[in-house]
C-alpha cells in the first residue's frame, strides 16, 4: 500500500500539483510531521493510505497547482501511478527471488535452462486436504518432509513406500518449516477418500531454482505478466460464481486474513514472503484498476468521460459517487474481516492464551 501511494505522490509532484498530505492508514491521525508544504502522517486505521492533492475532490481553488487545472494526461498519470508501482514492485520482488533461488516444483521429465542452478531438492507438501490426518496434525502447504519412522526421505517413491507400510499405525513424521523442524505422530488411513491418499497431502519435489541477475530481470517480468493473467482469471471466476449464486466469502481475505497468511508464509522463509508480497501487490493493482467509484479505476473512468464530453463532470455528483463507493468498500471490508475472524477464531484463541 505504501508503494501504491508513493506512486501517486511522486507523479503528483512531477506534474506540479500541490500535495497537502501523504498518509499511511486512514484518519484519525496517530502522528505526523510537515516538510515543506506536505504533511507526512501515520494514521490509526491501518486499512490503506492516501495522498491528499489540492483539488482532487473536484473543488476549484483557482490555484494553478490544483489537480483540476492540469492536463488530461497529467491527471491520468497521477491516477494510474499507484497501479503501475504495484506491478513494478511485484516484478522487482520476483526478479530478486529468482536471483536468490525461488522455491519451484521439479518434475522428472522437465528440462530446465542451462543457466538455472538447482539446489536443496526435498519432498515438499503442495496441498493439504481438509479433514485429513495431515490437516489434523497441523501440517501446512510448503512444509518439507524429512523423515518417516526415523527413515530419511530423499524421493517421492520413498514417501509412498513408507506410508503404505505404516497404514493404520501411528507413525512419527518429521517435517521442516523454514529453518525449524518438528515431529508429528500421524496415522496413515487404510481406506482414504478417492484422490487424497493415506495422509491427505499432495507431494512434489521442491528445489531452489536460481538464475543470473540479468536473466532474472527478464524472467521476473514474464512471471509478473503471467501472474496478472492468472489473477484476472481468478477474479473472473469469482465474479461469475457470485452472479450464479455461489458463495464467495470463503475465497476472500481482508486485513485479518492477510495478517494470518503473512504469519504462516513468514515461517516458511524470506523468499516465500517475497513471493507472497508480490502476489498481494498484483492483487492490489488489479483491484484498484476496477472502474468502481473511490477506486483508481473509477476515478480514471470519470476522467475519460470528462475528456469525451469535453467539459467537466458535475462536482457534487462525482463526490457523491466516490463517497458512496468508499462506504460500500468499507462495508465489504467489514464483512470480510468478520468472516476472517470467524475462520481463524481458534487461532486467535490460542494466541490470546499464549499472550495472557
Amino acid at each position: 500500500m505504501f508503494v501504491h501511494e508513493l506512486g501517486h505522490f511522486i507523479m503528483a509532484k512531477r506534474a506540479g500539483m500541490r500535495v497537502d498530505e501523504f498518509g499511511f492508514g486512514f484518519p484519525p491521525r496517530m502522528f505526523g510531521f510537515k516538510k515543506g508544504e506536505t504533511i507526512y502522517s501515520v494514521n490509526w486505521i491501518p486499512l490503506g493510505g492516501f495522498v491528499k492533492i489540492l483539488g482532487e475532490d473536484g473543488t476549484d481553488t483557482g490555484d494553478v497547482r490544483n489537480f483540476g487545472h492540469k492536463s488530461f494526461w497529467q491527471r491520468f498519470s497521477v491516477l494510474i501511478a499507484g497501479v503501475t508501482m504495484n506491478v513494478i514492485l511485484a516484478w522487482v520482488l520476483i526478479a530478486i527471488a529468482m536471483t536468490i533461488g525461488l522455491p519451484t516444483v521439479i518434475y522428472e521429465d522437465e528440462q530446465l535452462p542451462a543457466s538455472a542452478k538447482v539446489r536443496n531438492v526435498q519432498v515438499g507438501i503442495l496441498e493439504v486436504a481438509e479433514n485429513s490426518p495431515a490437516k489434523e496434525a497441523g501440517v501446512k502447504m510448503g512444509d518439507m518432509l524429512v523423515r518417516i519412522a526415523n527413515e530419511p526421505i530423499d524421493s517421492l517413491d520413498e514417501v509412498q513406500q513408507l506410508t503404505k507400510a505404516n497404514e493404520g499405525q501411528p507413525t512419527v513424521y518429521e517435517f521442516q518449516r523454514g529453518s525449524e523442524k518438528y515431529e508429528k505422530t500421524i496415522t496413515p488411513r487404510v481406506n482414504p477418500p478417492e484422490g487424497q491418499g493415506s495422509l491427505g497431502v499432495a507431494l512434489g519435489s521442491l528445489g531452489r531454482v536460481s538464475y543470473p541477475w540479468y536473466e532474472s530481470i527478464v524472467r521476473g517480468f514474464t512471471t509478473t505478466f503471467n501472474l496478472i493473467v492468472l489473477t484476472l482469471g481468478a477474479f473472473g471466476t469469482l465474479i461469475a460464481g457470485f452472479f450464479q449464486g455461489q458463495p464467495v466469502g470463503a475465497d476472500l481475505a481482508g486485513p485479518v486474513g492477510i495478517a494470518v497468511l503473512t504469519r504462516d508464509v513468514t515461517q516458511l522463509g524470506f523468499v516465500y514472503l517475497m513471493q507472497f508480497t508480490a502476489i498481494l501487490s498484483v492483487n492490489l493493482a488489479i483491484i484498484n484498476s476496477v472502474p468502481f467509484p473511490a477506486l483508481d479505476g473509477g476515478r480514471i473512468l470519470f476522467l475519460i468521460i470528462e475528456k469525451l464530453r469535453g467539459k467537466k463532470l458535475n462536482v457534487k455528483a462525482e463526490q457523491m459517487a466516490n463517497g458512496i463507493g468508499f462506504a460500500l468498500l468499507l462495508l465489504l471490508m467489514l464483512f470480510v474481516t468478520v468472516k476472517d475472524v470467524t475462520r481463524y477464531s481458534e487461532g486467535f484463541k490460542n494466541l490470546f492464551q499464549r499472550l495472557f
